[in-house]
């Protein structure tokens, strides 16, 4: 079990690694020049501009600044966000907790519902129940998630006025963005939860199990659940990153404070460190949510820890 843990930790620390100059060649990349940006009329002035270059770093060579960046990261430091006149600390602190809250009320609306139509179309298979519940889930796989939002604004907050749509994160004001966020993925889970247990069903044990006599509710929740539940636990790792990079979009659509909004102006400001921090986080959350589920594996099959 050791050198299991030990195997996932070098993984992530090479991930980390190559997020790191993946990240920081990338926003590099993007057309337009942050001196620019911030200077705006008076970035006609050569002087001021090579004045600032120097004091934002941008005058030394790419690995320099990239060694300056990671260095700061190994002490906590994100930098300095020039655009926003604070530090990218700051700017993180207060808007990751809205991304938070919209990523976890997304991924519960996401597993349960999935889990539910997942669930009725494996037990009613080939009936009418199977098929309204697989159309369902293929219809909202298929559509973009920034128009799904401006049809639940529109249905929900201005012909309906029951949520609020602008800005805020109480309750009213997430349920929208949250429905928004889950329904694309839910549709995914559906899918997949249908598949795991129809595989899970035609296993040995469950075959067995069903001809002793046991009842049907208690093979399905006994025996079919719990060996679909393993590849679920996967899913439910991958979506964690998904959900966190749709947040750039819902938060945009409707407006509301994140990590994701930020990430869309600081690439607009061309603000480089803001950009690399949010990008950083966001890897690094994805990947660590994926450890955890790494850890869960030998916890509901054994055999994996002795791969």
């Amino acid at each position: 079990m050791s050198s299991y843990v030990l195997r996932r930790i070098l993984a992530i620390v090479a991930l980390a690694f190559g997020i790191s100059v993946i990240v920081f060649l990338i926003i590099r990349l993007i057309p337009g020049d942050p001196v620019a940006a911030l200077l705006g009329t008076g970035a006609g002035d050569k002087e001021v501009a090579s004045r600032l270059r120097a004091q934002l770093g941008l005058d030394l060579p790419m690995h320099v600044q990239y060694l300056q960046w990671i260095s700061a990261l190994f002490h906590g430091d994100f930098g300095y966000s020039y655009g926003n006149q604070q530090s990218v600390t700051s700017l993180l602190a207060a808007n990751f907790p809205a991304t938070i809250q919209l990523t976890i009320a997304g991924l519960a609306v996401s597993l349960s519902f999935g889990m539910a139509l997942g669930i009725l179309a494996a037990v009613k298979r080939n009936r009418a129940a199977d098929t309204a519940a697989m159309t369902v889930a293929l219809t909202f796989m298929s559509i973009p998630s920034f128009w799904l939002g401006l049809l639940l604004i529109l249905a929900f907050a201005v012909t309906l006025p029951w949520f609020d749509v602008v800005g805020g994160t109480s309750l009213k004001g997430l349920v929208l963005p949250a429905t928004t966020l889950a329904l694309g993925s839910m549709g995914f889970n559906a899918r997949f939860v249908r598949s795991s247990i129809i595989a899970a069903q035609v296993q040995r044990h469950v075959i067995t199990a069903r001809a002793k006599g046991i009842s049907r509710v208690q093979v399905f929740v006994r025996h079919v659940l719990r060996n679909a539940l393993l590849p679920i636990l996967t899913i439910v790792g991958l979506q964690v990153g998904q959900l966190l990079s749709g947040t750039v979009i819902v938060e945009t659509v409707f407006s509301r404070p994140g990590i994701g909004r930020l990430l869309v102006q600081a690439i607009l400001a061309k603000d480089y460190l803001t950009v690399q921090a949010v990008v950083f986080i966001i890897a690094g959350i994805y990947a660590l949510t994926n450890f955890i589920v790494d850890l869960l594996y030998p916890v509901f099959d054994p055999r994996v820890a002795s791969r």
